[in-house]
């Protein structure tokens, strides 16, 4: 049984509609990571290479917001999308709502960059931090996502709401389901960066 999750709830999610994710998941947490251990990173990765990821991580703040504002008739729900990365954002929306989702982990808008970041300290690309992201629902998600592109903001559908409860979650094996959020991936690196600690209550 899922237990909803205390939200105000806004929009307008339910079953058929599709679920796109806007901005790169996981970049801010990896510019954290490219800032404090950059002596240590030159090891692997040019100097240049991490200077352009900790600029890419500061570019994006603040640049979603007035995007979304503009194409606010095409969203009928959105969770922003921070501490514990892209995979709480999916969790908590559709504990919000009660309702299922399928989604393909693939689809998400993760950086090489974060990705290359995420293997040399073994964490999870998918529960880090994340800044200036979203995840949106939409009737058309195809269109927002070309809309957002449009306007400089990387975007992809992931999946869609379905009806039920189950949160099913397409990966390169096979299909599996979602877990509840945990820690956030980036104290495992930087344990005095200011996110919280503690994982969410199961629901």
């Amino acid at each position: 049984m899922m237990r909803r999750i205390e939200r105000e709830n806004t929009g307008n999610l339910r079953a058929g509609q599709d679920l796109v994710v806007a901005g790169n998941p996981g970049l801010a947490g990896a510019a954290v990571i490219a800032e404090r251990f950059h002596s240590h990173l030159k090891t692997w990765f040019s100097g240049e290479y991490l200077e352009e990821l900790e600029a890419a991580g500061q570019k994006a703040e603040g640049a979603l917001e007035p995007v979304l504002a503009e194409l606010a008739s095409e969203i009928t729900e959105a969770e922003p999308i921070g501490e514990g990365g892209v995979l709480k954002a999916i969790w908590n929306l559709t504990g919000a709502y009660e309702t299922g989702v399928r989604f393909a982990l693939r689809q998400i808008p993760v950086t090489q960059a974060t990705v290359e970041i995420c293997e040399r300290f073994e964490l999870n690309p998918y529960r880090l931090y994340s800044s200036s992201c979203a995840l949106l629902a939409s009737e058309n998600g195809g269109r927002l996502a070309e809309k957002l592109k449009a306007r400089g903001i990387e975007a992809a559908v992931i999946g869609a709401v379905r009806k039920g409860i189950a949160r099913e979650m397409i990966v390169q094996e096979g299909q599996g389901f979602l877990e509840r959020p945990q820690p956030d991936e980036l104290l495992k690196a930087v344990p005095d960066y200011p996110v919280r600690k503690e994982a969410d209550p199961e629901v």
